[in-house]
């Protein structure tokens, strides 16, 4: 009886959910910045696998590891940058094996006899290995963390150039050489960290560039005739969005291939960070911190040097996994009960398939904790149960479908008070501790949308405090964030249709 309309819909479904998935993993062409006959200055190198990093006890780095590393460096770099020596000690040799040049690296902190180990082993390595170290770095932002003062900093610089024979240098973000004015005459030269996403006020992918070359011109004229090294310059390919600052691997690629064609036509030495994605760093630097890599945590190119790059390279098993998710929706709901049920469940389906789809892909390169993933299956199951309790509702009931739903709608008022109290501790979480948070709005969409267009009775007073909660909270996340931030009017977006759902739970009856 319907037939006709809801095939309508299935294709207009189907066709959302390809034009979401291309959409976000189509292949841009831009124009390369490397290859195997143009190879790059310098590259971050830190040598830990996907399932290792340098809080582990015990400390053990793999050989064959660091080989196999440095073998595909050397096809698209000339030198690599390392941070420590601890545990690195094979580097040069290696570095010597695959016509690799070192920027060899000490790692500076608050704990003098651990800075004095690092001290001695990079004046060691230093002295042993003249023809692949091109420089030492004394310390890696160092007065950024606050663990040493500039004093204690520049008598290390000291000791270390007096016992070497190589350019001598610290590496810190600009605005800590300007802090810190008594370093600069301490060093054959200067190594400045540009990282546009990383400042106070960032910038986005379109002014990055812009501002690269501002600062370094800035610091050329105020060292001169010392040379400028840019020490860290890169963008991330996955996290959250800061202000216009939006990670992703096109922007990577962009920033990169942009930077390279700046830095060699101004004739400027760099070092990008980092060669591969290091998985450690979320724990600290929020899921962002991850993956700043030019090769991903297994060493694979994720194209941000040369070909078409993808945001979503796994496009197509996503779409597949959605239009299955998608046809089984359909298949527990049945026949549709009206016509306009016939227009609305597929509709549904692909809005639950999509979001979930959204939300897992989010997880995947997200979560950080165990706790996390624990959350990420909790909303996704969530998910599940708010949609087969929307599918239901559109359909012909009978046998064990009118039972199903009857025992959803028995407990529909828990599923919007998890999704309430989901909403809620997300958004106290967004407004006062949002830097390495990233935003749920795909997880709470879909029992935003069910909830507001057909809503339940739940405990009333659990209700109001939820509503207000995630109300109250939209306009200072806005504003902390920044009204260019399109991650964050997405979860503004969610945010009001959660406080409307509940807001209309209110309105049904006294529980």
């Amino acid at each position: 009886m319907f037939r006709t309309p809801y095939l309508l819909a299935c294709l207009l479904a189907f066709l959302g959910l390809g034009a979401l998935w291309y959409g976000l993993g189509k292949p841009v062409r831009l124009p390369d910045a490397a290859s195997p006959m143009h190879k790059l200055q310098c590259a971050s190198y830190t040598p830990f696998d996907k399932d290792q990093s340098p809080f582990d006890q015990p400390f053990r780095l793999r050989p064959a590891r660091m080989d196999a590393d440095l073998a595909l460096l050397a096809e698209r770099f000339q030198c690599i940058r390392t941070y420590s020596q601890t545990g690195l000690e094979a580097i040069p040799a290696l570095a010597r094996k695959h016509g690799l040049k070192v920027m060899l690296g000490a790692w500076v902190n608050a704990n003098p006899v651990d800075t004095d180990k690092e001290i001695d082993l990079l004046i060691a390595a230093a002295n042993a290995n003249p023809d692949v170290v091109s420089a030492v770095i004394v310390g890696n932002e160092a007065l950024l963390r606050k663990e040493v003062t500039g004093e204690r900093l520049a008598g290390l610089i000291a000791r270390v150039k007096s016992q070497v024979k190589v350019p001598v240098t610290y590496a810190d973000v600009w605005e800590f050489w300007l802090q810190h004015p008594q370093i600069a005459p301490a060093v054959d030269f200067i190594t400045l960290h540009l990282l546009p996403y990383w400042e106070d006020d960032p910038r986005g992918i379109d002014a990055a560039l812009a501002h690269v070359a501002e600062v370094r011109q800035v610091f050329g004229q105020r060292f001169a005739p010392k040379d400028v090294l840019i020490g860290e310059t890169g963008w991330p390919s996955e996290g959250r969005q800061r202000e216009t600052a939006v990670p992703s691997r096109v922007n990577e690629a962009r920033f990169i291939r942009g930077f390279v064609a700046l830095a060699e036509a101004n004739g400027w030495r760099y070092n990008l960070i980092e060669a591969f994605d290091q998985p450690w760093k979320r724990a600290s630097e929020g899921a962002v911190g991850g993956y700043w890599g030019l090769y991903d945590a297994d060493r694979q190119d994720k194209g941000v040097l040369e070909g078409p790059v993808s945001n979503l390279a796994l496009w197509p098993q996503w779409l597949l996994a959605s239009v299955l998710l998608m046809l089984a929706t359909l298949a527990l709901a049945g026949r549709p009960a009206s016509r306009r049920a016939a227009l609305l469940l597929p509709l549904l389906a692909a809005l639950g398939a999509g979001s979930l789809g959204l939300w897992g892909e989010l997880m995947r390169t997200n979560a950080r904790f165990a706790g996390e993933w624990l959350w990420a299956v909790a909303l996704a199951g969530l998910n599940l149960l708010v949609l087969a309790q929307g599918a239901l509702a559109l359909a012909r009931r009978e046998g064990w479908r009118q039972r199903l739903f009857t025992w959803l709608e028995r407990h529909g008022g828990t599923w919007l008070l998890a999704a309430g109290f989901a909403a809620a501790v997300s958004m106290l979480a967004m407004v006062f501790d949002p830097r390495y948070r990233s935003f749920p709005s795909a997880a709470l969409l879909l029992p935003a949308a069910v909830y507001l267009l057909r809503p339940l009775a739940a405990r009333r007073a659990e209700v109001a405090l939820l509503a207000f909660i995630i109300g109250v909270g939209i306009a200072p996340q806005l504003y902390h964030e920044g009204l260019s931030n399109q991650q964050a009017w997405g979860w503004a977006v969610v945010s009001v249709l959660m406080t409307g759902a509940l807001w209309r739970s209110l309105r049904l009856r006294k529980v």
